[in-house]
Formats: structure tokens, C-alpha cells, sequence
């Protein structure tokens, strides 16, 4: 876990989960959605919305978990059914947040103190749907953390510059009609240059420019010590 220094005192923040809920490490099960699982649908052709979720929370059930999470650096071929992700070299490939699956309506809280600094429905075919992203401040550090495939509700009432407490609901993940075909989960992303971007900001990059985003977007594991422990 990274240390912190305010007025010359250093310390260690304490960051709360962001999935509402009282979890253990047994009860999250880490997934690999990477190229290297052969046993991925889309390893076998199939990249429907309907196999990928059977094949994820199939996977929670089959060890008697809550939920699911993992993918940070990932490698992936999910994202070739959607042309959001594509240019005429490549598709982007490389999955710089870390995903948490969870069943449709799971509450989403800050991980740390917040304020809103931007949001947006994302409705292209395969992108975020709808999308928050706060701003934090850790020391003399700023960041900012996004949050993918929310429900459409959880932008309704929401309003730039609005005060988040840690470990306070502010969403709900959406179903795959709301987040635009996927099973629900949350992208979760830290970011610590935006580059302009408001609502927005790529998830996934093309494989020759991994080295640029990984450094702006660093690991949340490594960042926040596993959310004191629940996580590897």
C-alpha cells in the first residue's frame, strides 16, 4: 500500500471496498478473461452476451462465492464484437481497470472521499453505458477513479462538484440493457490524468500503447493494499 505525506506526517489511508458489502476473501473468486483461458467462450468463437455471463457467474456459483473480480492488465479478445474498440491496425485489447461482477441493482460506494467530477451515458454498443467518474486528493496527490456499466438511475440525480463520504452509495450497476450488453459488473479504473476527458476515458487500449496508459492508470490492488486485505 502506498504511503501518504500531509504536513510532513506520513500515513496509511484506510479505503473501503467498492461494492457495498461486508466481504472476505472467500468470498470473491478472481477470474481470468484473458487470451491465455482456453476455456473462455469467445476462446471458442462464442463472444455472446448470454455465454459470457453464464460462464462468469457460472463460475461464482460453482465455488460458492459473492461475487467475482479480476482483470487489471489483462490481455482480451472480448472486445472484437464491438467496433468501439476497433481502428483500422487493431483492436484495443489491453484492460487497464479492474472488473467486479456482481448481479444487477449492487450497490457501488466511494472507495475513498470524492467529489463528482464528471459523468455521462456512454450508449455505443459494447462501451460503458452510463459512467462516473470521481475526483480525489491523497496528500499532495490527486486522482481519479471511474466507474463502468452503472445503471441509468445512478446518474439521474447526480450533479458535478457533489461531495461523496468513503464507503457512501452513490450507484447501482445496471443490467445489460442499461450498460450497453454486458453482464452486470463494475469497470473500475484509477486514472491520474483525465487529458481533458469528462464522463470518459478509455478502459481498454491497443496493445502498442500498454506501456502509456498502464503508468496512468495504476494497478487499485497495489494502490490500495488489496482494500485492506479483502483482495489480492
Amino acid at each position: 500500500m502506498k504511503k501518504y505525506t500531509v504536513y510532513g506526517e506520513e500515513f496509511f489511508p484506510k479505503f473501503s471496498f467498492p461494492i457495498k458489502g461486508n466481504f472476505k476473501k472467500k468470498h470473491l473468486v478472481k477470474i481470468d478473461l484473458s487470451v491465455k483461458n482456453e476455456n473462455l467462450p469467445s476462446s471458442k468463437g462464442d463472444k455472446s452476451l448470454e455465454s459470457l455471463h453464464e460462464f462468469v457467474f457460472g463460475t461464482v456459483k460453482s465455488v460458492g462465492a459473492k461475487g467475482a473480480y479480476g482483470g487489471y492488465s489483462e490481455k482480451r479478445n472480448l472486445y472484437e464484437r464491438s467496433s468501439v474498440f476497433s481502428s483500422e491496425e487493431e483492436f484495443r485489447s489491453i484492460h487497464l481497470g479492474i472488473d467486479f461482477w456482481f448481479p444487477v441493482g449492487t450497490a457501488v460506494c466511494a472507495p475513498l472521499p470524492a467529489r463528482v467530477h464528471s459523468f455521462k451515458n456512454n450508449n455505443q454498443s459494447g462501451d460503458y453505458g452510463p459512467t462516473i467518474i470521481l475526483e480525489h486528493v491523497l496528500g499532495n496527490e490527486k486522482f481519479f477513479s471511474l466507474y463502468g456499466h452503472l445503471s441509468l438511475d445512478s446518474i439521474k440525480e447526480l450533479k458535478v462538484g457533489q461531495m461523496i463520504l468513503r464507503g457512501e452509495v452513490f450507484a447501482y450497476l445496471g443490467s445489460p440493457d442499461e450498460n450497453v450488453d454486458w453482464p452486470p459488473h463494475l469497470h473500475f479504473q484509477l486514472i491520474y490524468d483525465l487529458e481533458g476527458k469528462e464522463g470518459d476515458y478509455p478502459g481498454v487500449c491497443f496493445e502498442s500503447e500498454k506501456k502509456k496508459f498502464l503508468k496512468n492508470c495504476p494497478d487499485p490492488v497495489d494502490l490500495f493494499g488489496g482494500f485492506n486485505g479483502i483482495i489480492n
